[in-house]
């Protein structure tokens, strides 16, 4: 599946007064009447099953700027958000700085896949944060846009 060029999303929660996240490249829109999401959740993550416990979550989407957070997150080694600077949304869920854009849902529906979780959310509200370039992955490391493939047609 490295031919599949994907974006980069955390996805975080507050679970137990704790923020809680991980870097995730399974995310998409699912259906526009009603407004849903998709995330995949690997079953041997520490983070899933405490973001499924919260109810709701935030997938924040990275800017190709962002790889230090990207590896942060999608990191078993350290305290994820030390240092680093978030806000609380309105619905509760971790809001990372400087990302494109966020998406806030509450889960659902959790439907098992293999060793992952397929995760459906109600969308509860959408931010675009900033312009920039997307963060993407592509055959096991990250690429760059360029700024042409960007423009509005």
């Amino acid at each position: 599946m490295g031919a599949f060029a994907t974006g980069l999303t955390v996805v975080t929660a507050v679970d137990g007064g704790e923020p809680v996240g991980f870097t995730c490249q399974s995310f998409a829109s699912v259906s526009l009447t009603p407004p849903l999401v998709l995330f995949c959740a690997d079953h041997r993550g520490r983070s899933w099953p405490r973001i499924r416990a919260a109810g709701r979550f935030t997938a924040n989407v990275l800017a190709e700027d962002q790889t230090e957070l990207s590896a942060r997150f999608g990191s078993r080694a350290g305290r994820k958000y030390e240092g680093l600077g978030w806000d609380l949304s309105r619905w509760g869920t971790p809001s990372l700085r400087g990302v494109l854009a966020r998406v806030h849902a509450e889960i659902t529906a959790v439907h098992g896949a293999g060793d992952h979780d397929v995760v459906i959310g109600r969308v509860l509200g959408v931010e675009t944060a900033r312009e920039a370039r997307p963060l993407l992955f592509f055959r096991g490391r990250f690429v760059r846009t360029t700024a042409a493939a960007l423009r509005p047609r």
